[in-house]
């Protein structure tokens, strides 16, 4: 059983399935991975027909802590220590700061099927619903003290008090320190050393906590959406989630302050990329948008859940993984149509199977002829070539609408790809007009090679990538020649270098008449003739 499944089968009742964001900055793909995996509890709840809801929070009253580097430090450098929803929009395409990068990450939950319910913290606080849970915990702080203490050894003074006060002086909010509370007003103090990364203006005065004045530290107002949102499921990264961490701070203060188990959680993974954890307000790693703008969703969404939660996914978009990540994913498809319940078999019960149902966008999967990502991404590097007419060519069977429905995706990935993530060598660089100056490297053997693999190639009764792969290889065989002395002659002829791509695919990219000609002639050249 999927571990998705798994939950949904254990749940009793009502559930409500919550995650959140706090958007600090451009919303890394690494936060995708919560989105996804609350994604697919709720669905897993709706299949076992479970009365569920899924909530995303919005973490708008955190302080912006750092400018990213890809913003205008001078404009937003004033505004350290605000709100995030006070912080004015890098343009006028959004309201706010927090609307602004959340607005960006949002698309990318339509991109993907994800429907949550969105709700805001700045709408929780100034709408007054936060005011009981405020009250509360001010009225408890000894109690918030202890489970911190407690938890994770962290000492609070007996009288700190868990609310940061928007300063009325300077609209900070993370400077601000909290030190008494009548039932009614809050005494605050707006510390000019409370951060290392922005200075109080000292103001000090008595404020109401209430109606948006201020927000809980986030442990404590964690456990107040929980209760207020009826949160029953909510999951948490590894970082939150270590033994005495943020997540088990909270679950102490559900317990000790409000009397109630805290929600259902497990623990997962990061998302790395290239061994580094990502960021959003140090703008480290690939944006959300960015890959999306990669990955057709069900790709995007496979990527995520063909690993499980509690394990690491390092992605990286280079040549190597994302082609892979592509033929993973078709290797699922050709399986699953080969699947025939006429035979008893249901591939819902296939282990391999179960991440390819929950990368839909729909409870159906979409089934299609699958296509190399690889070879597209070579194809739409040969000039004056018909891409569509070529993609028929060297498909098994006719292709449907649906087929080419996905197709384009692909071409658009594979462009894409080519456009923003290929590094120069992996580039499909072919000479067209001219013999590559590289061919004086070839040896006396490599000439003598690529004679005969003219012959051979001449005769060929079949231009498709294996048959001439099958070619090149019995050729050096025949002269026993080492393949890791034949290949690079091939290469160096069309490329230019003595590595490539396979060069029975390569060639078979190419017209046999322009081939035989190319080979010829880099024979020529070498051999001082006139081409």
């Amino acid at each position: 059983m999927f571990w998705a499944d798994k939950i949904a089968e254990s749940a009793q009742g009502e559930q409500i399935v919550n995650d959140s964001k706090t958007p600090s900055g451009r919303v890394h793909v690494g936060s995708l991975r919560g989105v996804i995996i609350h994604d697919v509890i709720y669905r897993a709840l709706k299949h076992a027909g479970k009365p569920v809801k899924f909530m995303y929070g919005v973490d708008d009253y955190d302080a912006l802590d750092t400018v990213p580097g890809y913003l205008d430090r001078e404009k937003f450098a004033p505004y350290l220590g605000y709100p995030l929803c006070n912080v004015p929009s890098p343009d006028d395409k959004a309201t706010d700061y927090a609307k602004y990068f959340m607005g960006e990450f949002l698309e990318v939950f339509d991109y993907l099927g994800v429907k949550p319910e969105i709700y805001y913290l700045r709408d929780l606080y100034r709408t007054g619903q936060l005011n009981p849970y405020i009250d509360t915990f001010l009225q408890n702080s000894h109690l918030v003290r202890e489970a911190y203490k407690e938890v994770s050894k962290a000492d609070r003074p007996s009288n700190w008090y868990p609310f940061q006060v928007i300063c009325e002086n300077c609209g900070k909010i993370a400077t601000t320190v909290v030190t008494d509370y009548n039932g009614k007003e809050v005494f605050y103090t707006c510390e000019p050393n409370a951060t290392n990364y922005v200075n109080g203006c000292g103001h000090s005065g008595w404020v109401s906590p209430f109606d948006g004045n201020g927000k809980l530290p986030w442990k404590v107002e964690w456990v107040a959406k929980w209760q207020l949102v009826g949160v029953t499921i909510e999951l948490a990264g590894k970082d939150h989630s270590q033994k005495g961490g943020s997540r088990d701070v909270a679950n102490a203060i559900c317990r000790k302050v409000l009397k109630k188990q805290p929600p259902f959680h497990s623990p997962y993974e990061f998302i790395l990329v290239n061994g580094t954890k990502m960021s959003s307000s140090k703008g480290v790693g690939s944006a959300a948008k960015e890959i999306a703008e990669l990955l057709p969703p069900e790709l995007l969404r496979f990527l995520m859940l063909r690993t499980q939660p509690k394990s690491v996914i390092n992605f990286a978009p280079n040549y190597e993984t994302t082609t892979r990540l592509f033929r993973d994913y078709d290797t699922l498809i050709e399986k699953y149509q080969g699947v025939t319940p006429e035979g008893g078999e249901d591939p819902k019960q296939d282990k391999e199977l179960q991440p390819l149902f929950y990368s839909q966008l729909t409870d159906e999967v979409k089934t299609y002829q699958p296509f190399d990502f690889s070879t597209l991404i070579s194809l739409l590097q040969v000039p004056h070539l018909d891409i569509k007419e070529e993609i028929q060519k060297r498909c098994e069977h006719p292709l449907t609408d649906a087929d080419w429905k996905v197709l384009h995706q692909r071409i658009e990935s594979a462009q894409k790809w080519l456009d923003d993530y290929a590094d120069e060598e992996e580039k499909l660089v072919l000479y067209f007009d001219t013999i590559p100056e590289q061919v004086q490297e070839l040896t006396e053997e490599q000439v003598t090679y690529l004679g005969e693999l003219a012959k051979n190639l001449e005769a060929a009764e079949s231009w498709d990538g294996e048959t001439l792969q099958t070619i090149i290889f019995s050729t050096s065989k025949g002269l026993e020649m080492k393949p890791g002395n034949a290949f690079p002659a091939v290469y160096l002829s069309f490329m230019g270098k003595s590595r490539g791509p396979k060069a029975g695919n390569l060639l078979s990219y190419l017209d046999k008449s322009f081939v035989l000609e190319r080979i010829r002639g880099a024979v020529a050249l070498k051999q001082g003739a006139a081409v």
